[in-house]
């Protein structure tokens, strides 16, 4: 068993060397694109490799429409979109799918919120009816009674998730501490329990004619299909909904760290953790795709900078994480360290601080930089192994088109980080990482000195 493994390292080796001489693999996701005549944009995807098809709508409306004292309502929704529709009971979404061996979810984010079914490719058209419906037929199954029910299962949702959870009260907090008051990420996703308690029924309503119409969302629908066929299927389903205008754009002015912004909460864990983040370009654009390698060089697995400092060397951290949280209005860069047991948080920051230093003063050598690419890379093709589902190909197309109107920008993408210099890498530290400018967010366990 060793030899073999050894002989498989090897030859993984030989061809990752023989990769590196020749020219970069693209990736080949051919994909058939049309919009109905109500606005709905389809993005088909034909992939024979299993019997599965997945059906995946992006609505792009996410918690930064909102408005203040209205908010949880995009993910409040996520939730009522499973309660039933038009033609379909409540409780019949779930146990139609089930009967044919499907699965199915949803999630909301601050820009959009998604929708995805699988199911094996003879039920297709059951996916496409339960979808269609309702995009187009919710409101005629919604009541009071409904929105009620719903509206206390998301604020369960948020004691289970952040207000009972070890450390969430501090993923509230971020949003509040990296942006002002009234811009649209300020505050969570998941919505203040305030603004909870007042949603109506006349605000849900509203707010789906607003946001739920065809013009505002996008359809993929990938797999194990025919073309041809299956777009006669989305017409059929999907042509006879109603046509809505859609959302004015959003319109936000830049927002800026002027000094260190801090904040100590206590809560019931059992080591103090502490977060420092920046505010940093929008996804995909200047300075985004070097983040990424940043954080990868900083935090990115067990020979990363952090980690052998923090936990590794000193061993004085439990974990260390570094990530660009890459957002459509404006990103942010956030590295998150827990102390062990007898050490602090200022121990912690001291250590960062001067990793940040020596990233922004002295230039990483080219392996540390092909190191990171090749991990960001690797984690590429990896999205390509599943058609369905969140993060599969279905989801990724949506997000391209969603961020770019290119459903096929994987290449592109790409392209950003395979074209990174060490000292790329080194400017967006410098750059993007002042350590004069910045949120400083420590969690203390309840008690603590």
């Amino acid at each position: 068993m060793k030899l073999a493994t050894l002989l498989t390292s090897v030859a993984l080796a030989a061809a990752s060397s023989a990769i590196a001489q020749t020219a970069p693999t693209k990736i080949e996701l051919p994909y058939t694109q049309f919009t109905l005549a109500n606005g709905l944009t389809v993005i088909l995807h034909e992939d024979h490799a299993v019997p599965l098809v997945s059906t995946n709508m992006w609505y792009h409306v996410g918690s930064a429409r909102e408005k203040p004292g209205r908010t949880g309502f995009a993910h409040l929704f996520e939730h009522l979109m499973f309660m039933g529709s038009g033609h379909v009971k409540p409780g019949e979404f779930d146990d139609w799918l089930e009967g044919v061996g499907g699965t199915n979810n949803g999630s909301t984010e601050n820009d959009r919120t998604n929708y995805w079914i699988n199911v094996p490719s003879n039920a297709i058209e059951l996916a496409l009816f339960l979808e269609s419906d309702r995009m187009g037929y919710l409101l005629d199954s919604a009541t009071p009674k409904t929105v009620e029910a719903q509206r206390d299962v998301v604020k369960n949702e948020r004691r289970q998730s952040y207000e009972n959870r070890p450390y969430g009260q501090a993923e509230l907090l971020l949003g509040e501490l990296l942006y002002p008051e009234g811009h649209p990420y300020h505050w969570p996703v998941i919505g203040y329990m305030p603004d909870l308690t007042a949603a109506s029924y006349e605000d849900v309503v509203e707010f789906f004619k607003k946001y739920y119409a065809p013009s505002n969302a996008s359809l993929v629908v990938a797999g194990d299909i025919n073309p041809a066929t299956t777009r006669k299927l989305v017409e059929k389903w999907f042509g006879d909904i109603k046509p809505a205008p859609g959302p004015e754009p959003i319109n936000v002015p830049g927002v800026a760290l002027t000094g260190v912004t801090k904040k100590t909460v206590t809560d019931k864990v059992q080591l103090p953790r502490i977060y420092l983040a920046w505010l940093t370009p929008p996804h995909f654009a200047p300075g985004d795709a070097a983040l990424d390698m940043v954080a990868d060089a900083l935090a990115g697995g067990k020979n990363s900078r952090l980690y052998k400092r923090l936990v590794y060397e000193l061993q004085i951290a439990q974990d260390v994480q570094a990530y660009q949280a890459s957002q459509q209005l404006s990103s942010y860069f956030l590295i998150q360290a827990t102390a062990r047991p007898g050490h602090t948080v200022d121990e912690l920051k001291k250590v960062i601080d001067e990793e940040i230093a020596k990233l922004q003063t002295v230039t990483p050598d080219a392996h540390e930089t092909e190191r990171s690419i090749n991990t960001i890379e690797a984690s590429f093709f990896k999205r390509m192994e599943q058609v369905g589902g969140f993060g599969g190909k279905a989801d990724q197309l949506n997000a391209y088109y969603t961020a770019t109107g290119d459903p096929d920008y994987f290449n592109e993408d790409l392209s950003r980080y395979r074209a990174m210099s060490p000292s790329d890498v080194r400017a967006a530290a410098v750059k993007f990482l002042p350590l004069d400018r910045r949120v400083e967010l420590t969690v203390m366990p309840e008690g603590a000195k």
